[in-house]
């Protein structure tokens, strides 16, 4: 694979360095050797001073974390049909706008 001028291999490691943040940038080639596209939902798992990331297509049942539950309906967005993505954005807009004037409905 290759990423700008540098190759990748899925087979050897590669080396990223984490920023102030905490983010890392998994390249492009890796991303599409494991599956992975942009909104898509992804579960980090950490054991024996390790992180693992995995793509998921569903968050585990009864996790209720804010992380999980924006996961969720961000990929429940993705898979709608548009004129139902404009009728949520909308009717989002309309509850910050309420909360705005201090009404809540």
């Amino acid at each position: 694979m290759r990423c700008g001028k540098e190759v990748i291999s899925v087979n050897k490691p590669i080396y990223k360095i984490l920023d102030a943040k905490g983010r890392v940038l998994i390249p492009r080639e890796a991303r599409s050797a494991a599956g992975m596209d942009y909104g898509d939902i992804v579960r980090l798992d950490v054991q024996n001073g390790r992180v693992s990331v995995k793509k998921v297509n569903i968050v585990e049942v009864g996790d209720k974390s804010p992380e999980a539950v924006e996961a969720f309906v961000h990929a429940a967005i993705r898979e709608m049909p548009e004129d139902s993505q404009i009728a949520i954005a909308a009717r989002l807009l309309e509850l910050i706008q309420q909360r705005k004037e201090g009404r809540h409905g």
